[in-house]
């Protein structure tokens, strides 16, 4: 997977089929630059991802290829959610998977905010 990856986005991965209307998703929030909706299989008590209204691959090709106002909405929508959820004040995590040794699963950089428990350490020492 490249740094740009337009290419090679998958129009048919299921964040692209929900951003189209295609799919059904819980949703949270939505603005002109992301949707965040619950993950259909929560790993925490609170467990929602948010994904830019892009065609981005992974963090780095939206980072490398977004416009600034996408990254600053999609920023903001991520902080949003979070305090929306109820988690900002007991803390919380926010997950980008990019690749396949992260275990990224849809190749539609997306974002896990996830908490609502104490979720102990990131990785095992």
């Amino acid at each position: 997977m490249s740094v740009t990856g337009k290419d090679s986005y998958d129009d048919n991965n299921i964040f692209a089929r929900i951003l189209r209307g295609e799919i059904p998703c819980n949703k949270i929030y939505e603005d002109d630059f992301a949707l965040a909706f619950h993950d259909i299989h929560p790993q925490a008590p609170v467990h929602a991802l948010v994904i830019p209204k892009g065609r981005y691959i992974s963090l780095a090709d939206f980072g490398a290829t977004a416009s600034n106002a996408e990254i600053a909405g999609y920023i903001r929508a991520t902080a949003l959610v979070a305090s929306q959820l109820g988690v900002e004040e007991s803390g919380y995590r926010a997950i980008a998977n990019c690749g396949l040794n992260s275990h990224q699963e849809v190749p539609h950089f997306h974002t896990h905010i996830m908490g609502g428990r104490p979720l102990g350490r990131m990785l095992a020492p």
